[in-house]
């Protein structure tokens, strides 16, 4: 039970456990006992690489550090306008309501209609993004981006039309909340991850929290439709960095390669193919080679070597693959990343909602960031009215405090999430669990549900001069800081843990929060008028069912590993007959 995990008692080798730290004067060998493994020599001890990379230059883990950092940033970049358009009506809400001639919560739907074009459209672009790879849908929904704002702005006072707007908006949104994640799954090594899922998970949750900021004071002096107009110039910006500067991520990787994948079932064979390299090691024969790798950026920024060891006479070879030339890299298509059916990959992510993993992930992902949602809403009940009667600039400016709150939870998740997992493998004897991603958990549940206990408290304080402003704004900040820690640590577990299926789980994540904000918005006001717009008893409520899925972390960190052995020998994919 190596730091609280229970080890599996059916596999000696659970896919997702790996060997994070390597032996300089041991090195650790693959599953076969046959292929070398390539480290990353930059610190202290060499980490072993994971997954290997391959010895072909097109593979995105033998770009060096910068360019994939500079994809990384140029998506994260393109995603924060793209989200921006979630919440960029919130500081609108009454100016809205008076041009429409619509009712109050008519306004807040509008918000509902861009998240459900989201998921729907993340339900159906993932599969063509497993097929096809990413890079179509980044650059066609960088296009659509720019259209569609447009068109908001141009609606006019036509309700119907800015309503059609807003969906076609999210559908555009919708591949960077789905792939930007897995794109980073497809460009980092295991001990990269940590920081840079933190700061996509920033762009894609937490940036949008910036735009009402600028939106009330755009709104007031350039009129509501300009923060429309304003969007679309900055996607037609991003798009020509999205199509020169950013290729196809995705890479058809040999399945000897993914470590962290591997499985063996047999104790007795690992046993064996052990003490073989052993005694070839006693007997000083010639057993340990070198292999050179044909990367052509030679030994990166980062570190990583360009050599590794077999523990074969003869070394593993692969095919000689020449590097594409710029010119073909920046084709949509560049063939298919997988054999598999559209329809079945469609229907993949319907399955996992019933693995507790993927459920999990759902839940502490989901639920915070609905929770915002919700805050967001009926937010302009509390400040627009009595006792403030704030316009929309003020509204606006109160949005400061969310975006602190994002970024304090980006700092803190990006601080941990590598130093824990580090730390944790190396008191687990260099064993590396994904259930350490867990740990992240910890941070969310104290910033997320104090946020919500004390938003609702301070809130009704607010309306009776027993608060003021600041204070409720100081919760609302904690409650998005927890939501961004949960967003990084879902994130995290699901690529590591279940790495082949990252695509459907980041579906199924995308699916369950925004169908949970799209039924909030429709049940916000309500809510709150059940309550005599008493915001303490219903935020009680949120907090209390935020605890308590926060808690469920605990049984799924000591039996998470029991629970991945379980479903690799158990194949739900394959029992609904979508694998």
């Amino acid at each position: 039970m190596g730091m609280g995990i229970l080890e599996d008692k059916v596999m000696d080798h659970v896919p997702g456990t790996t060997r994070y730290f390597d032996d300089p004067e041991r090195p650790q060998y693959a599953a076969d006992g046959i292929q070398g493994l390539k480290c990353d020599n930059s610190g202290p001890l060499p980490i072993i690489l994971v997954p290997q990379p391959s010895d072909d230059p097109n593979d995105p883990l033998n770009w060096p550090l910068w360019r994939r950092d500079l994809i990384t940033f140029i998506l994260s970049l393109t995603a924060i306008f793209g989200t921006a358009l979630g919440p960029i009506l919130a500081a609108n809400t009454v100016t809205l309501t008076f041009w429409f001639g619509v009712r109050f919560d008519r306004v807040a739907e509008l918000t509902g209609w861009f998240l459900l074009g989201v998921g729907v459209a993340g339900f159906i672009f993932v599969p063509s993004g497993r097929i096809w790879g990413k890079r179509h849908l980044f650059v066609g929904g960088t296009i659509l981006l720019a259209v569609t704002s447009a068109w908001g702005g141009a609606s006019g006072t036509n309700y119907t039309s800015f309503l059609v707007a807003r969906i076609f908006q999210g559908i555009a949104c919708a591949p960077f909340e789905a792939l930007v994640n897995a794109a980073v799954g497809d460009l980092y090594f295991v001990h990269e991850r940590g920081k840079r899922m933190a700061f996509s998970n920033l762009a894609v949750f937490g940036g949008a929290f910036f735009t009402p900021i600028l939106v009330g004071k755009i709104t007031h002096t350039i009129k509501w439709w300009w923060t429309f107009y304003l969007v679309a110039i900055f996607c037609a910006v991003c798009l020509p960095a999205v199509f020169f500067l950013c290729p196809e991520t995705a890479y058809r990787r040999e399945s000897s390669l993914n470590l962290d994948l591997l499985a063996t079932e047999n104790p007795a064979a690992t046993k064996q193919a052990d003490h073989a390299a052993d005694d070839a090691e006693k007997a000083g024969s010639n057993s340990i080679h070198t292999r050179p790798s044909t990367n052509p950026e030679g030994s990166d920024s980062n570190g990583v070597t360009t050599e590794a060891t077999a523990t074969s006479g003869t070394p593993r070879t692969e095919p000689v693959k020449t590097k594409v030339s710029y010119r073909q890299s920046l084709r949509l298509f560049n063939g298919r990343k997988t054999d598999e059916k559209f329809w079945k990959l469609l229907l993949r992510p319907l399955p996992l909602f019933i693995q507790p993993a993927f459920l999990w992930a759902c839940l502490i992902q989901g639920l915070l960031i609905g929770w915002t949602v919700f805050i967001g809403v009926i937010m302009a009940q509390f400040f627009l009215s009595t006792p403030l009667w704030w316009d929309e600039v003020k509204t606006g400016y109160a949005y400061t405090a969310a975006f602190i709150g994002a970024l304090i939870g980006f700092i803190i998740a990006g601080l941990l999430a590598d130093w824990s997992a580090k730390y944790m493998t190396r008191r687990n004897n260099g064993i590396y669990e994904p259930e350490f991603r867990i740990l992240l958990v910890i941070p969310q549940m104290v910033l997320g549900c104090a946020g919500l206990y004390g938003w609702g408290i301070t809130v009704d304080g607010l309306l009776h001069s027993q608060y003021s402003y600041p204070v409720p704004l100081t919760f609302f900040a904690l409650v998005v800081a927890g939501m961004v820690i949960g967003a990084v640590a879902s994130s995290l577990y699901i690529v590591d843990a279940y790495r082949d299926l990252a695509v459907e789980g980041f579906t199924c994540m995308i699916i369950f929060k925004n169908m949970f904000s799209f039924a909030l918005t429709f049940k916000a006001f309500e809510w709150l008028v059940e309550n005599k717009t008493r915001a303490t008893p219903l935020f009680n409520a949120l907090g209390s069912v935020q605890l308590v899925v926060c808690l469920l972390s605990i049984p799924l960190y000591i039996y998470g590993k029991r629970l991945r052995s379980f479903f690799y020998r158990h194949d739900l994919l394959a029992t609904f007959g979508v694998r």
